[in-house]
C-alpha cells in the first residue's frame, strides 16, 4: 500500500484561490439584463423545472429545492414524480457546454410545449444556447487564462490545481445561489417563510 504523505496544502490553498479569482471574472461579465430577465421568467411562472447531466445536474437540484424553500412550485427534471411541463412554465437547463445531448433534446421539447426556456452555459453559440429564451453566459475560463491552462498544465505548473474547464458548476452553483439572495428580497421572503419548509423528516 502506497504511504501517504502530509501535506502543507499548498495546491489546495491555490485552487481556492484560483477558483475565486474566476469567480469573480463571471461576476464581471454577467449580462444584467439577462439575470433580470431570468429572474421575471422565475417570478411570472407557474412552475419552474431545473435540469442538467452529471455534476450540472446536482446543481440544478439544490437550485430547485431553494426554489422550494422560497414557497415556488419547483420540479426536477426525469424524477418519477416530476409532472408534465406546460405552456405557463419555464425550464431552466445547466449545460457548460450547451451541447449535453439529453439537456439539448429536452430543451427542443420544452420549446415545441411552448415553455420558456432559460439556458445556464459558457458557451452562447451553442445548440442549446440558441434555441433557449433566455442565457445566462458563466465564462468558462478568465482571461488571463485564455488559450494558456493546457499548457501550463502540460508543463506541470497546474498539475493538481482545478482546471478553470471543470468549474463551470462551481460558477453555476455560487450564481443560482445568488440568484436565489435576489429572490429573497423580490419576494419579501423571511427566514422564518424559509425555515418553515426544511423537511422535517431526515
Amino acid at each position: 500500500m502506497k504511504e501517504i504523505q502530509l501535506s502543507e496544502c499548498n495546491y489546495l490553498t491555490s485552487s481556492i484561490l484560483l477558483m475565486a479569482d474566476h469567480l469573480k471574472n463571471v461576476a464581471n461579465k454577467l449580462d444584467e439584463y439577462s439575470v433580470r430577465q431570468m429572474l421575471e421568467d422565475i417570478t411570472g411562472a407557474k412552475r419552474v423545472f431545473v435540469m442538467g447531466a452529471g455534476r450540472s445536474g446536482l446543481v440544478g437540484r439544490a437550485f430547485a429545492m431553494r426554489l422550494m424553500h422560497l414557497g415556488l412550485t419547483s420540479h426536477v427534471v426525469g424524477e418519477t414524480t416530476t409532472p408534465a411541463v406546460t405552456k405557463d412554465d419555464v425550464v431552466i437547463a445547466i449545460s457548460g457546454s450547451g451541447k449535453t445531448r439529453s439537456v439539448v433534446n429536452l430543451g427542443k421539447v420544452t420549446k415545441d410545449i411552448g415553455a420558456k426556456l432559460i439556458a445556464i452555459t459558457s458557451n452562447k453559440e451553442s445548440t442549446l444556447g440558441e434555441m433557449s429564451d433566455t442565457v445566462i453566459v458563466l465564462p468558462g475560463r478568465t482571461k488571463d487564462d485564455a488559450g494558456g491552462y493546457d499548457e501550463r498544465h502540460m508543463r506541470g505548473e497546474y498539475t493538481y490545481l482545478t482546471p478553470l474547464g471543470t468549474s463551470f458548476e462551481t460558477s453555476s452553483n455560487v450564481f443560482l445561489d445568488a440568484v436565489v439572495s435576489e429572490l429573497i428580497y423580490i419576494t419579501g421572503a423571511s427566514q422564518e417563510d424559509l425555515t418553515s419548509r426544511y423537511t422535517n423528516i431526515e
